[in-house]
């Protein structure tokens, strides 16, 4: 169980986040050395050097965010530089990428942190620019929010790429590229132009999530543990209705995946700020903002607390909760996580991608006056901290990861395990380096008290010459 600790702030944080990006922009350059396009985007990292694997493309969105996360946080101009050309260049194909449900990890983490840039004033305004990369964040939310199957209630989900059958909970965090776009008042045009609402398929498809991939100690099954995540749901298509629980990358449909489960925790909270954007009556149609907050909030709450409860007392978890190599680790969860061990290997990753989602929902809890709110924010700055230290943090010139010991596809023996090893250790990920750079930036403006970092950032109308 996590050991939060109640005293950090925001500024305890800075000088392990500054030592972070100087470690970053090195690694950063590395890639761009090594990781042209004609070698496929990079994944993970086998002895230490980035390398592809082909399953789908959604790691080049982080691969070139990570460089525009670089200058967001230390004005270096060179990663502007890196992160806008890559973009221009390479990024245009997933903005109409039929076929994977990750558009919004790719396209908000390019075109929308630079559209973000621009509108907090941090790059010069370009009318033209920026209308670019509106019109790519518009497209790329219509083709996510197309990949639609309909559930036999009414509702419906955003379908993975292994078909129509699948809900995966990693697309709760790409739910950003259809609130984007709605933002941007876009609308999907179907067959006899009808007009689709992005802001009411974003809201189906994660009140079927809450419902399908969350578990709420209700009785369900007889592994029903309030908090528990499956990674995948699988539905009939020809009623719309739930079969069963299923997993890609986890030990079992009736474990939890940790990776899912960080993605559950930072997407509700991350969509819960960006509902608070939207005008009530706007809301109506759709159950009303207090119907949508309550699912929204019950779901982040429970894999919250679950995650809390099951991980090691840094929060830096094993890669799946009933991972069977655990019971040979002894009482683990009152245990530093040791990514060294002979049995089972941590996922920073999924670290990473749920101190964000902690210190989110955290956030939001203080604008409802909630009195939990200080726990989760606690928990956030203590996973991070943690983050930041050794053995997670890599200082390593010769290796072109920043977070280490993490965990791709476990089930499938993706991951590389080092000589004289007998678990993968000591290797990094896109997503694993990418999400510790984002949640390090938005604690760097916590504690600099600088503009509180959204993937949406401002309106259009609240920045001169927009």
């Amino acid at each position: 169980m996590i050991e939060i600790n109640n005293t950090l702030t925001p500024q305890d944080l800075l000088l392990g986040i500054q030592r972070m990006w100087q470690s970053s922009a090195e690694k950063i350059l590395s890639i761009e050395q090594t990781c042209g396009p004609e070698v496929g985007s990079p994944v993970f990292t086998v002895d230490g050097k980035y390398t592809a694997q082909g399953w789908t493309e959604w790691t080049q969105g982080f691969q070139f965010g990570s460089a525009i996360l670089q200058f967001d946080a230390t004005d270096d101009e060179q990663f502007l530089e890196i992160g806008r050309s890559k973009t221009q260049q390479l990024m245009a194909p997933h903005i109409s990428h039929i076929g994977v449900h990750d558009h919004g990890f790719n396209n908000v983490s390019t075109y929308g942190a630079l559209r973000r840039l621009m509108l907090e004033g941090r790059i010069a305004f370009q009318e033209s620019e920026l209308a670019g990369y509106g019109l790519a964040l518009k497209v790329s939310g219509a083709v996510q929010a197309a990949r639609w199957s309909e559930t036999f209630d009414g509702d419906g989900y955003i379908y993975s790429f292994n078909g129509p059958q699948s809900l995966f909970c990693d697309t709760i965090r790409s739910l950003r590229s259809l609130a984007l776009a709605h933002h941007l008042k876009h609308r999907l045009m179907g067959e006899n132009d009808e007009a689709i609402s992005l802001l009411d398929r974003l809201i189906q498809h994660a009140r079927t999530t809450s419902r399908s991939n969350v578990f709420y100690g209700e009785g369900r099954d007889i592994y029903d543990v309030r908090g528990r995540v499956a990674h995948e749901s699988l539905f009939n298509i020809n009623d719309g209705r739930l079969r069963c629980p299923s997993t890609q990358q986890g030990y079992s449909p009736f474990t939890t995946w940790t990776r899912g489960a960080a993605w559950i925790i930072a997407g509700y909270p991350e969509q819960l700020e960006f509902l608070a954007q939207i005008p009530d009556d706007e809301l109506e149609v759709f159950g009303g903002r207090e119907q949508i907050e309550e699912f929204m909030a019950q779901a982040a709450l429970a894999a919250c607390d679950y995650y809390i409860s099951e991980s090691p007392i840094d929060g830096i978890p094993y890669w799946d909760t009933g991972a069977p190599g655990l019971e040979k680790l002894g009482d683990y969860r009152n245990q530093k996580s040791d990514p060294f061990n002979d049995f089972e290997p941590v996922d920073s990753s999924a670290a990473a991608i749920a101190a964000q989602g902690f210190l989110r929902l955290g956030n939001w809890l203080k604008t409802q006056s909630s009195p939990d709110a200080d726990r989760y924010t606690q928990a956030g700055l203590t996973i991070l901290f943690h983050l930041l230290e050794e053995p997670y943090l890599s200082f390593d010139s010769a290796h072109q990861g920043l977070l280490l010991h993490s965990i791709y596809h476990r089930p499938r023996g993706w991951d590389y395990i080092p000589e004289g090893r007998l678990i993968p250790c000591g290797e990094s990920c896109m997503w694993g380096d990418y999400h510790l750079r984002e949640a390090a930036l938005m604690v760097q403006r916590m504690a600099h008290g600088q503009p509180y970092y959204t993937f949406f950032g401002p309106t259009e109308d609240a920045t001169s010459g927009a």
